[in-house]
Order: C-alpha cells, then structure tokens, then sequence
C-alpha cells in the first residue's frame, strides 16, 4: 500500500510477515544468555549494606585510580589514534591494509599476550624500556604509567576505527574550497575536518575511554595488581572475588553501572534508525 507524505512524496510501508519460529525461540534464548548474567548480579548484590561498601576506602581508591589513568589513556589515544586514523583514511601508502590490519591486532589479541608484549618492549630489560630507563629514568612496568600504557595499547583501535570511519563519511567539499581559499593542510584540518568528524572523535574517545576503565589482562600482566598504584577496578574485583563475594559484587556493579551508562549515551552513533 501506497501513502505520501506531508510533502506529498510516496512513502512506502514495509509489510511484515509473520515471525518464524525457528527464529525467535534461539533469539530469546541469545538474549537470555547475555542478559541472565546481569540480572544476577543485581539479584545478589547487597543492597541492604551497599552504601557502606562505596564508601570503603579500598573500593574509593581503585574507583580513583581508573578514572584517572582510563582518562591519561584516552587522551594518549586522542594524541596519537587521530593522526593515525586519518593517515589510513586520507593518505595512499604502499601496505596500508597491512597498516589497518596491525592496528586491529589489539581487538583480537588476548590481553595478557599484549601485557606480555608490552612487558617485552617497554619492561626495564626491553627493546625499548631499557634505553629509556637508562637514558631518562622512564620505568613504565609495574607502575601506574604502565597501567595507562597498558589501557591505551589496548584501547586505541576503538578510537583509530570510529574515527577513519568518520573521515571517510565526512563530505571533502569543505576541505576542497577551504584548500581553494588558500588554507594550508594544518589549518584546513583543524577548522575544517576535525569540526566535521568531531562527534566519531566524541564516539571514538568514549568507548575508548571504556574500554581502558574495563582492561585487565594486559594491565595485570605488565602493571601488576598493587593496591593504590596499579590495582584498578577490574583488577580489585579479581582480588576481591578471593576474599569476598559481595564486595566483588559490589564492585562489578559500579562498572555494569558505567557501562549502561556509556552504551545509552552512544546509542544513536551505533544502532541505526529504521
């Protein structure tokens, strides 16, 4: 059936035909799945002395500790993932799908063997972490900056894929005429191509930045698990989870929390609208 619109342009209704079976009994059941786990955790979370367990300067800590280091390392991400990212989109070079490739390496690849790796470049006897340390007194393993090094090595392909795909999409009309105009490179992409791709720059830091706050394998491995200096929250629900299943809980729902939270705010950058 046929129908216009206020313009008076056809418009178009999509019929749908009855839903198959063989179809939604595993779809509810997929949903069961991922949602389950979740309701579990607020079925047995300990409400009656939750406020109590915030409070605990055990938890307040590792809340601090990645806040900050979640957000060292998105700003790291931003400072090198945007140049980065429009290289692979703007920039024809000999191997740049081996490029693009390498800088998905991290989505795929188990976080302790990243924590490894970064062990074996950037630890004190590393291919890297032993001029530094000579050379300026840099330590980055076991330390808190290791910790930021760990959550940007495995957050940046995040922000380098939101961000190569808003510069494809962005229209490069507006570079042209301000290229016409005389702009150089520099000014032309930062007043007119950061402002056009500045909501997936926006996308791409957030889930970035939570990607980092929920890191652990490679944090762990190259960072340790020292309270107030590298035991961020992932790492303090490991420990905790030995000694007390509440407090895990509790601390589990602070990033099912912030998870939530993120996921609702980035929902129109990645749900498409029918």
């Amino acid at each position: 059936m046929t129908r216009t619109d206020a313009a008076g342009a056809p418009r178009f209704r999509r019929r749908v035909g009855r839903t198959p079976a063989v179809l939604v009994v595993p779809a509810i059941i997929a949903l069961a799945f991922l949602v389950l786990p979740l309701a579990g955790l607020l079925v047995r979370a300990p409400w009656a002395t939750l406020p109590q367990r915030l409070t605990d300067p055990q938890v307040l800590t590792a809340l601090r500790l990645s806040l900050e280091t979640s957000t060292l390392a998105t700003l790291l991400c931003l400072l090198l993932g945007v140049p980065l990212a429009w290289l692979l989109a703007r920039v024809e070079f000999p191997g740049r799908r081996i490029v693009r490739a390498l800088v998905t390496v991290p989505l795929v690849l188990p976080p302790v063997v990243g924590g490894l790796a970064l062990l074996l470049v950037f630890g004190r006897r590393g291919l890297v972490g032993e001029w530094l340390d000579q050379a300026f007194g840099l330590t980055f393993a076991f330390t808190t900056k290791g910790v930021v090094l760990a959550e940007a090595f495995v957050a940046m392909p995040f922000l380098v894929i939101a961000v190569e795909g808003a510069l494809r999409g962005a229209d490069t009309r507006f570079e042209e005429a301000a290229a016409t105009l005389g702009a150089g490179r520099w000014t032309t992409f930062r007043r007119v191509t950061l402002p056009l791709v500045a909501p997936g720059i926006a996308a791409g830091a957030v889930l970035c930045w939570a990607r980092a706050l929920g890191e652990f394998g490679a944090t762990i491995t190259f960072a340790g698990n020292f309270p107030g200096k590298t035991q961020t929250m992932p790492l303090a629900v490991y420990l905790t989870l030995e000694q007390d299943l509440d407090g895990a809980i509790v601390l589990s729902l602070i990033l099912l929390l912030v998870s939530v939270v993120i996921l609702a705010a980035l929902r129109d950058r990645w749900i498409t609208a029918p």
